[in-house]
């Protein structure tokens, strides 16, 4: 539903007004011009409907006009999120048919740097094919998953069949047979958020010959993992990871621990190289797929150099147990979910970081590994860097970092869009 729209007497000139505008506040414009691509509702200071309406439409593309009236481009416009706009072009006015020409070109770009960057191989067969903002492609989500591609759609002016039938042609055509089946996976918050109505069960493209699939097996480096469209955490899996899994495995050794394991992905790296691997999480449902994950790798790779077994339960709550007990590990990988999803939760996420860090630390024989990462993209590089060498302090060990990694070059980050900079991982020696 549409928010309540200010009525003032509009500063944009008749020129301008042929369509709909978003007046910004100066702040935001000087953001935009920096290279940032969203605009706030709260600095939103007029919006403008085109002529003839009474309100701007959930989805509209607006143009966006600074506070003298100089217009900065084109935006997907929200009724309900607190990002209200979404820029999409620096052209002013522009239209639904131009802006869906303009998908369909960044779309094939996006492909083609996926080609480049993770090349389908049998033992990489999946990767982030667009990477909304990061891709120009605001609002719009896509993951390969083998012969699978899931598709996110998080913003009113996206999720439209319009933009559904450019997304199914563009990647059929450029995947050919790669891909059999292109489902559309709602994220339900940002259902929530957008007040958007849910999609069509429908996949949204499928290969001539084939029945539509939910199911499929995929690998990342040689390591292979069931996946189902109908369930799992973002679009199913963590691709994002898919480096930092094989330099956990380069640098571990001995006894190790995976916390928040979810469906195994670093303990299952970790079972190739150490002597034990244990997966913790608190989810039965995710340990469940691990052990199905498990047994497809041993029996695909003839077994695994380390006995692996899964921990139903709160990571806190076990590492304090661990601890108190004298449980010691020469390997520990740290992979929680965010805990700071908004600005005010940081100082609560910096005290989970610290103390999940130290506890590690304690348990960690000398010389061992601490792989540890933060999805938090509240929570920047320098603030999680700070808090594990407070943990550091605390714990009394000498900690050297080996690497600093981020995401799989897939999800590419935008040097103007510090949100494109989530993803975390410090890998680590500890003395």
């Amino acid at each position: 539903m549409a928010r309540e729209q200010r009525e003032r007497t509009p500063r944009v000139s008749a020129g301008q007004a042929h369509g709909p505008a978003v007046v910004i506040a100066r702040r935001a414009a000087e953001r935009l011009r920096a290279g940032h691509l969203w605009v706030y509702r709260s600095d939103a200071e007029e919006l403008v409907p085109g002529e003839g309406e009474t309100e701007i439409a959930a989805g509209a593309l607006v143009t966006v006009v600074d506070w003298r009236g100089i217009p900065l481009g084109s935006g997907l416009y929200s009724s309900a999120s607190q990002i209200v706009v979404r820029m999409v072009g620096s052209e002013a006015r522009l239209g639904r048919e131009a802006y869906l020409a303009e998908v369909a070109e960044r779309l094939r770009a996006a492909l083609a740097l996926r080609e480049e960057l993770a090349p389908w191989s049998k033992e990489n067969d999946s990767c982030r094919l667009v990477f909304a903002e990061a891709d120009g492609l605001p609002g719009i989500i896509a993951d390969r998953y083998n012969d699978l591609v899931i598709v996110q759609l998080l913003a009113q002016g996206t999720a439209q069949d319009d933009l559904r039938a450019v997304l199914a042609g563009v990647i059929g055509a450029r995947l050919g047979d790669g891909v059999r089946t292109i489902l559309e996976r709602p994220d339900p918050k940002i259902r929530e958020l957008e007040e958007l109505a849910a999609p069509s069960a429908e996949p949204l493209y499928v290969r001539r010959g084939e029945a539509s699939a939910v199911t499929t097996v995929f690998t990342i480096n040689g390591v292979r993992f069931h996946f189902d469209a109908g369930s799992g955490q973002k679009t199913g899996a963590f691709l994002d990871q898919r480096l930092n899994y094989a330099a956990a495995a380069r640098h571990a050794r001995g006894v190790a621990l995976d916390v928040c394991t979810y469906q195994g992905g670093f303990a299952l790296h970790l079972a190739q190289t150490c002597e034990r691997a244990t997966g913790v999480d608190v989810s039965r449902a995710a340990l469940e797929v691990a052990d199905r994950n498990l047994e497809l790798n041993q029996i695909a790779n003839g077994g695994l150099r380390a006995d692996v077994d899964w921990i139903e339960a709160d990571a806190f709550e076990l590492l304090r147990e661990y601890e108190a007990t004298g449980q010691r590990f020469d390997t520990i990988v740290l992979d929680p979910p965010a805990f700071a999803k908004s600005k005010r939760a940081v100082e609560g996420a910096l005290r989970g970081y610290k103390e999940m860090n130290l506890r590690a630390m304690k348990m960690l024989n000398p010389g061992g590994t601490l792989v540890t990462c933060s999805c938090s993209h509240h929570v920047g590089r320098e603030e999680f860097t700070g808090v594990v060498g407070s943990a550091a302090a605390d714990a009394r060990r000498r900690v050297q970092v080996l690497e600093v990694r981020g995401a799989a070059p897939d999800h590419p980050e935008v040097l103007t869009l510090p949100e494109t900079s989530y993803l975390k991982c410090l890998v680590c020696r500890v003395g």
